[in-house]
C-alpha cells in the first residue's frame, strides 16, 4: 500500500496519540509498505486559517495513489475538502473525538461536534484505538458501525516495577498538562492525605501554559507542592525509571480513548488508582486497583488512602496489574491488525 498519514506537527510529539502513530507507521513500514507523514502547521484541533491552508496544500500534494490517512486532532481542518476525501476514499484514525475535549472553551467544542458529525460518517472507513471509542463514534457522530475498525494501542515486554523501597508510596501520574488528564482533581485529592507519607510525580509536556501554570499554583495554594515533582515531558528512558521506581499509577483522567500509560503501568504490575473517564475504566480490571467517579476527590482520596495504609491489599493489587499487563495486546502485532483495516475500506 501507499499510504500518507497527515498530522499536526511536530510529528515527535510525546503523548499517547502520537505515539501510537509513531509506532504504527514503523510497524507499515516494517511489513514492506510505503507510509510517508505529512506534518500539519496551523492550530489544531479548532482550524485557524494556517490549518486548514495546511490541510489543503497537503492533500493536493498526494499521489493519486497515495491514500490518505489522517490523525483525528486533524481532521476538522479538512471539513473543506470533504468532497475531496471522499473521491480518495480518505480514512480517519480517531484516538477520541476532538469535541470531547474535557476543559476546551464550549463553543469551541459545539463547533468540533458540527464538524465531526458532518465529516466521520463521510469517509471511508474509521479506525478507533478502542471499542468504546467505536462505540461513541456509531451513537454520537452517526457513523455507520460498518465503516468502523478498531485497532487498539500495544504494550512492549516490560520488566517489572520495583518500587520505591520506601519510605513513604511514591505516585506516578503521566499525561500532558492539559484539563482532560485530571491532574487538578489528582491534586485536590492528594491534599486530603496530609497524613499519610506520599509523593507525586507527574510526567508529561506543559502542552497548555495556562493550564500548566494553574496545576503549580494550586499545589502551592493546596501546601503540598514539597511532595509533587513535575517532571515535564521525559524520554523513554527516563519514563522507564519512573514506572519501575513507583509504587502506584494514578490518574483522575475526564476522558481517555484508550488510556496508553495506564496499559504501560500494568504492564510494569502497578496498582492503578484512576477514575473512569472513557475507555480507561474498560481497560482497568477493578481487581488491578481503585476506580472512581470521573472528578470524585471523595471516592479517589478514599482509595488512595486504603492502598497507601493496606500494604497486603496493595500487593494483591500489583498481582492483579501484572497478570493483566501480560494479556495486553503487544505492538508486534498492531500493524498488520492496522493494515487489515485499511484493506476493509
Amino acid at each position: 500500500m501507499k499510504l500518507a498519514l497527515l498530522v499536526p506537527g511536530p510529528f515527535g510529539t510525546v503523548s499517547g496519540g502520537y505515539i501510537y502513530d509513531r509506532r504504527i507507521v514503523g510497524g507499515l513500514r516494517a511489513l514492506g509498505h510505503d507510509v510517508q507523514v505529512v506534518e500539519l502547521a496551523g492550530r489544531h484541533p479548532l482550524p485557524d486559517a494556517a490549518a486548514t491552508e495546511a490541510a489543503r496544500a497537503a492533500l493536493a500534494a498526494l499521489p493519486e495513489d497515495v491514500r490518505p490517512v489522517i490523525d483525528g486532532l486533524g481532521l476538522p481542518a479538512f471539513a473543506p475538502l470533504a468532497e475531496d476525501l471522499v473521491r480518495r476514499r480518505g480514512i480517519g484514525l480517531i484516538h477520541h473525538p476532538t469535541a470531547l475535549e474535557h476543559g476546551a472553551p464550549q463553543e469551541d467544542r459545539a463547533a468540533l461536534r458540527g464538524i465531526e458529525r458532518d465529516l466521520f460518517p463521510r469517509l471511508a472507513r474509521l479506525i478507533a484505538t478502542s471499542p468504546h471509542t467505536a462505540a461513541r463514534l456509531a451513537a454520537d457522530f452517526d457513523v455507520p458501525a460498518g465503516r468502523i475498525g478498531i485497532v487498539e494501542p500495544g504494550t512492549d515486554p516490560a520488566g517489572r516495577a520495583q518500587g520505591s523501597g520506601g519510605p513513604g508510596t511514591a505516585i506516578l501520574a503521566v499525561g500532558t498538562l492539559v484539563p482532560r488528564k485530571g491532574h487538578d482533581v489528582l491534586l485536590r485529592t492528594l491534599a486530603g492525605l496530609p497524613d499519610l507519607d506520599w509523593t507525586l510525580t507527574i510526567a508529561g509536556g506543559a502542552r497548555d501554559a495556562v493550564h500548566a501554570h494553574g496545576l503549580k499554583a494550586l499545589a502551592e495554594e493546596l501546601t503540598i507542592a514539597q511532595r509533587v515533582t513535575f517532571a515535564g515531558e521525559v524520554d523513554a528512558e527516563a519514563l522507564e525509571a519512573l514506572y519501575r521506581r513507583a509504587d502506584i499509577f494514578a490518574l483522575a483522567t475526564w476522558w481517555e480513548g484508550y488510556g496508553m500509560a495506564a496499559a504501560e503501568a500494568m504492564a510494569r504490575g502497578l496498582p492503578l488508582a484512576i477514575t473512569a473517564g472513557g475507555a480507561i475504566a474498560d481497560l482497568v480490571p477493578m481487581e488491578a486497583g481503585a476506580v472512581s467517579p470521573p472528578g470524585d476527590t471523595v471516592s479517589l482520596t478514599k482509595a488512595l488512602r486504603r492502598m497507601i495504609v493496606d500494604t497486603e491489599m496493595l500487593r494483591e493489587m500489583a498481582e492483579a496489574s501484572w497478570a493483566a499487563g501480560q494479556a495486553l495486546p503487544r505492538w508486534a502485532d498492531r500493524a498488520s491488525a492496522f493494515a487489515a483495516e485499511l484493506d476493509r475500506a
